[in-house]
């Protein structure tokens, strides 16, 4: 379990055997969750340093009439809602679901603290990684400014697509796991896809999206 944790972002740098010897040091619990497990809830203090060290989970939002919202997938060795572990609201700000059976690291804050007071590699560390998770969630909200689906397929799609050059790219994910991203129904979904094929704006094969026409994609999120 050391050689996973020594991929996480919080110990990147360190060996498997300084790995172990730091968490040696200090107090620390591993626990088990089985698939669809609540692991946090929205609004539960964060106390905890907490990697995912086996298995995936899923934040999510769930508004006052049942639509899901989902905000991300985290594989293991990602920690989770680690930029909330210190400051005065330090609240999940997701509810955090088991995709699978899975196994989380547990460090507590003030045990954290001291570990990073100790080893400047892991303080550096978690100052990169909370820097990168404000640039994750400011790119996220941006994201959810987009009012119309259409707007947010377009934004996706050209993310994807990355260049003018690639003009046909493979969805990493289903329909559905697209409609919890964008915060839409399913059906709602294939419509406006449906609706962006025959105007000519893309041309859909399952999972196979090619671009027809990027500018009207690039016109849309003006």
């Amino acid at each position: 379990m050391n050689k996973v944790i020594a991929l996480s972002p919080i110990f990147r740098g360190l060996t498997e055997n300084e790995v172990a010897h730091l968490l040696n040091e200090t107090p620390h619990t591993i626990r088990s969750f089985s698939k669809g497990q609540t692991i946090a809830q929205r609004t539960e203090e964060v106390r905890n340093l907490c990697i995912l060290v086996e298995g995936s989970v899923k934040g999510e939002m769930v508004d006052f009439s049942g639509k899901i919202l989902k905000i991300e997938e985290m594989h293991a060795p990602m920690p989770i809602a680690h930029a909330f572990l210190f400051g005065e609201n330090n609240r999940y700000p997701v509810d955090v679901i088991a995709l699978e059976n899975c196994k989380l690291l547990y460090i507590p804050q003030v045990e954290f603290l001291g570990l990073m007071q100790k080893n400047v590699q892991v303080l550096t560390n978690y100052l990169n990684s909370i820097s990168n998770r404000a640039q994750f969630l400011s790119n996220k909200l941006w994201f959810l400014s987009f009012k119309t689906i259409k707007e947010k397929i377009a934004h996706y799609l050209l993310t994807l697509s990355k260049s003018e050059i690639r003009t046909t790219l493979v969805l990493p994910k289903s329909h559905q796991e697209l409609a919890e991203f964008f915060g839409v129904t399913r059906p709602a979904l294939a419509r406006v896809f449906s609706e962006m094929q025959d105007e000519g704006i893309i041309h859909i094969n399952r999972r196979e999206i090619t671009i027809l026409n990027r500018n009207k994609l690039l016109e849309m999120i003006k």
